[in-house]
């Protein structure tokens, strides 16, 4: 469990780090954020590891199909994190108007309906590779990873005033 919740933490990590990004200023070389970018997916790759229990021939089939995933995920990443910059602009703007409220409330909703879709998109091709409960465990990894990552985000984003 112990393993669960590091490689979560670093995975929050690897969604914030683009936006926080673009936070630091121009004369700061971007090569430490690549190379936490790059730990934090070696890190949910690792996680993912050892909790598949995966044969050799399962694993054949199966890193391509997570690393495709992984790629689709992140443009659904990306997406959420100018949502998230769109809606701290507006918020510290000041009161948010309901028409920008209604447009960020919209594009959330979507990216919710995206992840969704990826997820029943990828089933039938892992389950190709993998049985039907290391599907489910697959799943379950990514969408326990995903909770922490929301759960972390959500500490830190204001409510719509």
């Amino acid at each position: 469990m112990m393993k669960f919740l590091s490689a979560a933490l670093l995975a929050t990590a690897f969604v914030a780090a683009p936006v926080l990004a673009q936070d630091k200023p121009a004369d700061k070389p971007a090569d430490n954020m690549q190379v936490l970018l790059e730990k934090v997916k070696a890190d949910k790759k690792y996680l993912v590891s050892n909790n598949m229990n995966l044969t050799e021939e399962e694993a054949k089939g199966f890193w391509p199909i997570y690393d495709s995933y992984q790629k689709d995920l992140q443009d659904i990443n990306s997406r959420m994190q100018k949502t998230i910059k769109a809606y701290a602009d507006a918020y510290n703007a000041g009161p948010v108007p309901d028409a920008t409220a209604q447009k960020l409330m919209d594009e959330m909703l979507a990216i919710e309906d995206s992840e969704v879709k990826l997820k029943r998109n990828y089933v039938p091709k892992l389950e190709k590779v993998l049985s039907a409960s290391k599907t489910a465990r697959y799943l379950q990894l990514e969408s326990k990873i995903r909770a922490a990552i929301k759960y972390d985000m959500a500490k830190s984003i204001p409510l719509v005033q």
